[in-house]
């Protein structure tokens, strides 16, 4: 049964490193949003950066969060319907992981579990300990990334993944698993849509759109641009996120987006020396 909102002690982070998370720009973010909007929408929910911070800023702020990533939300609505026994799974993951972190990784890493519980317990236990803690799958669908160098790596973390639950149970925010273009049947005039899909590379080696078997295209940005329009026009607030890149601009050249660009971190870049000095675009409509 959920439960209404209640105070959440501990601020609610995300439970999962994701590509392109947004945890070290929400300052910046924070600035940009708008100062009043009805309902929120985040159709990339990724690690959920901008979410949690809104749900501590606003408390009982109507959000409509989605992913393609099916493995994602099945995740968040198991953090929320079923917390005791995903601790109870991570922390048996974590009491295996110390014994003999090598073997034990690979043999979950192998695994494909059936359950819900099991399935986001795996995906947090391999989010935690793989290489950089990048989510990336092949185009069979399967997790692919080699054992990180963690000596004690935080598996449990059982105070942020029990403030996640209880922030989630709140009846105003609704879960699901679809493509982006389903929020324009759910948005209305002043509504707050944000777009952070995976980025269009800058670079034949920057490429990293693989969260699910199906790869975020060049199509699927012109999609995603002409969306945006048709929200501008019933009169929704729109904010993106994206790489400094020629296309995205060419995307987004109606004089009614505004551009701001910001200086970005890549924390996943296995070369940590390439890490900083990374610009991207911010475009709002408002």
């Amino acid at each position: 049964m959920r439960q209404q909102f209640n105070q959440v002690l501990v601020t609610p982070k995300p439970f999962v490193k994701w590509a392109g998370g947004k945890r070290q720009l929400i300052p910046i973010l924070n600035e940009n949003l708008p100062k009043t909007m009805g309902a929120y929408y985040e159709p990339f929910l990724g690690g959920g950066a901008l979410l949690f911070h809104i749900l501590k800023e606003r408390e009982g702020q109507k959000c409509g969060i989605s992913d393609l990533n099916s493995d994602l939300i099945l995740a968040y609505t198991t953090i929320r319907d079923k917390i005791e026994l995903l601790l109870e799974s991570l922390k048996n993951h974590s009491k295996n992981y110390q014994k003999d972190s090598k073997s034990y990784y690979y043999s979950v890493r192998e695994n494909n579990p059936k359950s819900a519980v099991e399935k986001t317990s795996r995906l947090i236990f391999m989010n935690r300990t793989c290489f950089n803690g990048l989510y990336r799958v092949n185009n069979k669908g399967k997790f692919n990334v080699p054992l990180g160098r963690y000596t004690n790596p935080n598996i449990v973390n059982e105070e942020n993944i029990r403030s996640v639950s209880q922030v989630l149970q709140s009846q105003k925010i609704s879960i699901k698993c679809r493509d982006f273009e389903a929020v324009l049947a759910e948005a209305k005039k002043d509504d707050l849509v944000y777009f952070d899909p995976p980025y269009q590379p800058v670079s034949n080696t920057a490429n990293f759109t693989s969260y699910t078997k199906k790869s975020f295209t060049y199509d699927d940005l012109k999609r995603l641009a002409k969306l945006c329009l048709k929200l501008d026009s019933k009169g929704c607030k729109v904010m993106l996120s994206n790489s400094n890149s020629q296309e995205v601009v060419d995307m987004f050249s109606e004089k009614h987006w505004r551009f701001e660009k910001i200086e970005a971190n890549r924390s996943i870049n296995s070369n940590s020396k390439k890490r900083t000095g990374h610009y991207e675009l911010l475009i709002k409509n408002y």
